[in-house]
């Protein structure tokens, strides 16, 4: 499953601004997992759908029933797409070098988090890590354009905590926890 990301708008079936009722319509051949309050708001409702009971593929965030930030699964998920090139369960290093390369063009502004995550408040994008068999790969979240400013900020910008937990970013001969 390929998904292109929209920046700011929405990403595959997925746009920002949706209710989860229309959510859950656009992914029919997944199903939903389970429901959970998502932290930093109290009003922040966590869904996440997956192939099967075992395989969380998609988690999605919904704030007064309306999506503002979705995340995919490096494993289960579908493969997102930005300007043809894959920003799902790649070499953090090879991603790096995309969005660094484009933000060297001028086509972007790249910032780092506090934990080290690179991302852009134009796409609305943030790349996280996720460990896997074979090591460690990236995993994009994505956010629409009313909750984009700051995005890569994981205490002033709106993605929820559990988004934020895990691996850090990796740096030259710096440490990876």
């Amino acid at each position: 499953m390929d998904w292109e990301l929209l920046p700011l708008e929405g990403v595959g079936p997925l746009f920002f601004g949706m209710r989860s009722t229309e959510a859950a319509a656009v992914l029919p051949d997944m199903i939903e997992l389970r429901r959970f309050r998502a932290d930093p708001f109290a009003e922040t409702l966590g869904v996440e759908f997956g192939m099967g009971r075992a395989m969380p593929a998609v988690y999605s965030y919904f704030v007064d029933d309306r999506l503002f930030c979705f995340a995919v699964d490096a494993v289960h998920g579908p493969q997102v797409t930005l300007w043809g090139r894959e920003l799902t369960a790649c070499p953090p290093a090879d991603l790096e070098r995309f969005l660094l390369h484009a933000h060297c063009c001028e086509v972007l502004d790249v910032s780092y988090g506090p934990r080290g995550n690179p991302g852009s408040n134009e796409l609305g994008l943030v790349v996280r890590l996720q460990e896997v068999a074979g090591g460690v790969v990236t995993r994009p979240v994505m956010v629409g354009r009313a909750w984009a400013d700051r995005c890569t900020d994981d205490w002033e910008g709106a993605i929820p905590e559990c988004e934020w937990v895990g691996r850090l970013w990796p740096h030259p001969g710096g440490t990876a926890s």
